[in-house]
């Protein structure tokens, strides 16, 4: 630790600028290769896979619709029979067709809202169209089995 340490300095007048890059020797030792998404981008989109009852995409849709619950009734809202529809067209938007339990349910403002947003939020849909209708109306009969066992009437 003792020693000393010495710096040395060093006058240059000037530096040789560095050679450049010239296009005639890169492209003699340059192949292009093949444009792997030439293919990939000449294809059309493929239909929506699963878009049909039972199919992939419509069954997610199902799930997210499983996962809504009414507030006030302990049961999904597709299990409660309040969703009549749900139609996926050919540009992956989801279409669905729903009632509420009464139409001065408190939740009639946001509860379309929700299902918009929980189905629009499922991978592979592009848009969501909740439409809000009354006729049928709805009755304790359109609920699935599950959710009456749920609620005690069976």
């Amino acid at each position: 630790m003792d020693r000393e340490r010495k710096i040395e300095i060093e006058e240059v007048e000037g530096v040789a600028p560095p050679a450049k890059a010239r296009v005639s020797d890169v492209v003699e030792t340059f192949e292009r290769k093949r444009d792997y998404l030439e293919g990939f981008l000449s294809q059309k989109p493929a239909e929506p896979a699963g878009a049909a009852p039972g199919g992939d995409l419509y069954e997610a849709v199902i799930e997210a619709l499983k996962d809504i619950y009414d507030p006030e009734i302990p049961v999904n809202i597709y299990d409660l029979g309040l969703i009549y529809d749900v139609e996926i067209t050919p540009d992956r938007h989801a279409r669905v067709k729903m009632t509420l339990t009464t139409p001065h349910c408190p939740v009639a403002e946001s509860m379309p809202g929700e299902v918009e947003l929980r189905i629009g939020a499922v991978p592979g849909i592009g848009d969501a169209e909740v439409e809000l209708v009354w006729d049928p109306p709805w009755d304790p009969q359109k609920m699935t089995d599950e959710a009456k066992l749920e609620l005690g009437m069976l």
